[in-house]
């Protein structure tokens, strides 16, 4: 009996060991994305805690580092395709822009100020740099409600527009741009978040020719960026700018993504 038990502990003991041993090879280790990631996080933190109107040094530093954190993530998840990807969503976002302060269209007449810092015919160059940090966890989140190219394209589109429902009325309220006639919504015209849309589904057409493979486990650092986007300006919008006519508005809208999309990662 006393050999039966011993055994029997043994067994138990080893088991737990295996156990133990496969958390630890699970556990994800520190690279650096996630480093960046975090640092990021920090930031923000304390980018939304400081007192409005925000210095553009700080603004264009936590765009900088988004752009960096996010490079990272998409090399370190998808390679080459990634920053590919992250780069022809810039360079068509930027495209758009031009042709926006130029013409008029797809957002509507608006003007940049010289706070985002250097320009090319009006628009600067950090421009580039934000619907490339944009479009990535987008596109994933589209990725994780469909992995369907005819829906996942238009789905990220709309969750790139959802995300400019939070940043359109901060960055024009700190004077970043001007919406010389005006909107609806915070002084931002309708036709801004019709242009977001179509360009999105420009710049989605390109990603998916680049990499248009359904996100796995190791595109969960964009997912996060997007969840924690939501989250950070529902509250911060509500609780510490006073704003709460954007919060009620940016919650749902980013929230049906984020919600769908985290849904779908962890049923």
């Amino acid at each position: 009996m006393k050999t039966r038990a011993h055994e029997h502990g043994a067994a138990g003991a080893g088991a737990r060991a295996r156990r133990a041993v496969r958390v630890v090879r699970r556990a994800r280790p520190i690279t650096p994305a996630r480093v960046l990631l975090g640092a990021l996080a920090l930031e923000q933190i304390a980018y939304g805690r400081a007192a409005a109107p925000r210095p553009p040094a700080e603004t264009r530093g936590v765009v900088l580092l988004m752009l960096a954190a996010s490079a990272a993530e998409a090399l370190e998840a998808r390679g080459p395709r990634g920053a590919l990807a992250l780069a022809a969503a810039g360079a068509t976002g930027f495209g758009a822009e031009l042709a926006g302060v130029a013409t008029g269209v797809p957002f509507g007449r608006y003007a940049y100020s010289d706070r985002l810092g250097p320009r090319v015919r009006g628009v600067p160059l950090l421009a580039a740099a934000g619907w490339a940090v944009l479009a990535r966890p987008a596109w994933v989140v589209a990725g994780r409600i469909s992995d369907r190219r005819a829906l996942r394209v238009p789905l990220a589109a709309g969750a790139l527009t959802a995300w400019d429902v939070f940043l359109d009325p901060r960055m024009a309220r700190e004077g970043y741009w001007t919406w010389p006639d005006g909107g609806a919504y915070e002084g931002v015209p309708a036709t801004n978040f019709a242009g977001w849309l179509a360009t999105g589904l420009a710049a989605f057409a390109f990603v998916a020719a680049a990499d248009g493979a359904r996100p796995q486990e190791r595109d969960d650092g964009a997912l996060a960026l997007y969840v924690w986007t939501w989250a950070g300006e529902t509250i911060a919008n509500a609780a510490l700018w006073r704003r709460p006519a954007v919060a009620a508005a940016g919650a749902p809208a980013m929230g049906a993504f984020a919600i769908a999309a985290l849904l779908k990662r962890f049923r």
